[in-house]
């Protein structure tokens, strides 16, 4: 049993590895916990997050691959599975494919990204996994070891996330493509247009494939996708809602204003004031 003392603070840490059962509340409330990358492994669990009427909810092994400045917490208290959370600089900063594929499988969907593992990636992973938490429990942990193993079991995910696409028919593998263009560009285009050219084909079937598969247009997904770095930038940034404005590409205070209001129903200012509300009573769960 590993005390909940300041050892288990985040003040210092590069890797933090429980088991689930085992998550003490300094890391649960730890403010520091924002900027790291979050493994959840769910382990013969229903899933975290609702799923679409036509899929089955079964128990099963769920991985959630959740980014540092998030938006929500996923209230995991109570489940049974690991947790893997590492800073950024763990990663090799020269190694830039690497970096994007681990950038991509953590932001693909926004929020969170989710991938039901069957029991041969389960078992892969568990190895992995055995070795991860053998050299991480160890009073003398070799960080370069740790830092290895840890990219192993990356890798072995940026491989069912891949494999997980390849499955689907050619539409999905469209909707895939426009998210990773979506995640590189979204700040600077924000036209159709240029993502359904990206893809080779016209901007009304881009619309039809995207209104099919995840009921929402091109550009509804793009708003989309600016309202959640205007939420994580409202929640986790020290910048103001001008400065924010301007980071996000908008010419003023009050188009952005507007913007914000119009998709989601709130001011900035008003999201900010219910947000940091939240925080103080329910820090660990979705917002």
């Amino acid at each position: 049993m590993v005390n909940d003392t300041k050892d288990n603070r985040l003040e210092s840490a590069m890797i933090y590895i429980r088991n689930l059962n085992n998550c003490p509340p300094s890391y649960l409330n730890d403010p520091g916990r924002k900027d790291f990358f979050e493994i959840v492994w769910l382990k013969n669990e229903d899933p975290l997050h609702a799923l679409k009427a036509n899929d089955f909810e079964v128990k099963g092994d769920w991985i959630y691959l959740i980014p540092p400045y998030r938006v929500h917490q996923l209230n995991k208290a109570g489940k049974n599975g690991e947790l893997i959370s590492f800073k950024r600089e763990v990663l090799e900063e020269e190694d830039k494919e690497f970096l994007l594929d681990i950038f991509k499988i953590f932001n693909v969907q926004g929020e969170f990204s989710c991938l039901r593992l069957d029991k041969a990636a389960a078992d892969d992973l568990s190895g992995i996994y055995n070795l991860l938490i053998g050299e991480y429990q160890k009073s003398s942990k070799d960080l370069m070891i740790l830092k290895t193993l840890l990219k192993v079991f990356l890798l072995k995910l940026i491989k069912v996330k891949e494999e997980e696409f390849t499955t689907h028919d050619i539409h999905q593998k469209r909707v895939y493509e426009f998210l990773m263009l979506l995640e590189g560009n979204y700040l600077q285009v924000r036209n159709i247009d240029f993502y359904a050219g990206k893809l080779d084909i016209s901007s009304k079937r881009l619309n039809q494939i995207l209104k099919d598969k995840l009921g929402k247009t091109g550009t509804q997904i793009i708003h989309d996708r600016i309202i959640l770095e205007a939420k994580r930038l409202i929640i986790h940034s020290e910048h103001t809602i001008k400065e924010i404005a301007f980071e996000l590409g908008f010419s003023d205070r009050p188009y952005f204003s507007r913007f914000f209001k119009k998709q989601t129903g709130q001011t900035p200012e008003e999201f900010q004031k219910q947000a940091q509300n939240h925080l103080k009573l329910k820090a660990n769960t979705l917002i």
